[in-house]
């Protein structure tokens, strides 16, 4: 009796705790326009199970590699809108995306022309 409750044991413990996690590495739209913009996606993304996060100013794209077994990747796509950016599967909300300076709003204003940094 007591080998079967330990073989029990061993094979539910087996299940619960054998599911390994995996690097994944992801590439996500996330609006935004300059190097204050990358600052802040990129520290949005400084957390437990995030291992690199690098956002391109140019492209708009973000290269993220992360640890699927503490986090999703729609996770991340919320961490980027709570902090004020706009990806494809996730929106800021309005009040924070009105909080930022005015040459990382993206949404609504025409910044060519603006020099990186242009905190007007």
């Amino acid at each position: 009796m007591k080998t079967v409750l330990i073989s029990i044991l061993t094979l539910v413990s087996l299940v619960a705790f054998g599911q390994k996690a995996t690097t994944i590495k992801a590439e996500i739209k996330v609006y935004g326009n300059c190097g204050t913009c990358k600052a802040r996606i990129e520290k949005a993304l400084d957390r437990t199970g995030i291992k690199t996060a690098s956002w391109n100013t140019e492209t708009k794209m973000l290269s993220v590699v992360y640890n699927s077994g503490k986090l999703t990747e729609q996770q991340i796509h919320n961490f980027i809108a709570e902090a004020g950016h706009d990806t494809d599967k996730a929106k800021a909300k309005d009040e924070t995306y009105a909080k930022l300076p005015y040459c990382c709003l993206y949404r609504d204003h025409d910044h060519s022309g603006i020099i990186d940094g242009d905190h007007r």
